[in-house]
């Protein structure tokens, strides 16, 4: 078996200059694809649950498909909770199998988010798993804006919540289909000064492929989480499967043509944050 805590991925990658992928699931087609991406590259792989995947299949269902594909991969897989909302969520998630949770309460009061945070992590910890938490809002591509971290801010989160990894608000955006947006370099640097906690940047896919080499090889960000391109990627080999005869109608056949596409489309985001 190759389940690992977040922890066990993130430091080893702070200390010696490269960035793990967070990849966003939302089925058995992706998360497959994923692992046989970073079995291709030699990587570790955290393999994220967010809401949209938990409305459409249950948490204990989830950890279950993470685990068996854990289990058999011949590298470190992470079977994270990805904004997770609430303390039962997140304990679901830690009874479900899952070794990582990610809990937001970023649009919540700096004090109430360290607390809250720091009452899911000691509950993580107690379970061998590890805790992400967030610090200054990301918001969503044609949504909410973000909010940038405050360095300060980030400083006295980092130092009282007990996470093992703290994502931020730089400029980042979820949901972004383009990679024009680039990052605050400066407002990363102002943060990592103040803390040694490894850094996530959520809506990665908005980040140009330079930049993120740039940050994973120099910076202490060490995660990046990645969904809106894979999930991209997969709908066009989707949409390819079934206009190629339309008068088949088997979902196992014509899934099965998603793998190579997202899986190649994988390898290519996995690159990026591969260390000099």
């Amino acid at each position: 078996m190759t389940l690992v805590t977040l922890k066990d991925v993130l430091q080893p990658a702070l200390k010696e200059g490269y960035a793990v992928a967070g990849l966003v699931t939302l089925g058995w087609e992706e998360m497959r694809a994923y692992v046989a991406a970073a079995e291709a590259e030699g990587v570790s792989v955290i393999l994220q649950a967010g809401p949209s995947c938990r409305e459409h299949t249950p948490l204990p269902v989830l950890g279950k498909m993470f685990r068996h594909l854990a289990e058999a991969a011949a590298v470190p897989v992470v079977a994270h909770l990805d904004h997770g909302y609430t303390f039962d969520e997140c304990r679901e998630a830690i009874d479900s199998g899952f070794t990582s949770v990610m809990f937001d309460g970023s649009r919540k009061p700096l004090q109430q988010n360290i607390d809250e945070t720091a009452a899911i992590a000691e509950m993580a910890h107690a379970a061998g798993v590890s805790c992400e938490g967030e610090i200054g809002f990301v918001g969503y591509s044609g949504g909410e804006g973000s909010a940038g971290t405050d360095p300060e801010e980030a400083a006295a989160f980092a130092r009282d919540s007990g996470v093992d990894a703290m994502a931020i608000s730089v400029g980042n955006v979820h949901l972004q289909q383009d990679k024009e947006g680039g990052l605050d370099i400066d407002r990363i640097r102002a943060i990592e000064a103040v803390t040694e906690v490894p850094l996530v940047i959520h809506g990665g896919s908005g980040v140009p492929v330079d930049q993120r080499t740039a940050l994973a090889r120099g910076s202490k960000i060490c995660k990046f989480n990645i969904g809106t391109e894979l999930r991209m990627a997969f709908g066009h080999a989707l949409r390819d499967a079934v206009n190629a005869d339309p008068a088949r109608f088997d979902r196992v056949q014509i899934l099965k043509e998603t793998h190579d596409p997202v899986m190649a489309a994988t390898r290519r985001v996995l690159q990026a944050f591969k260390g000099a």
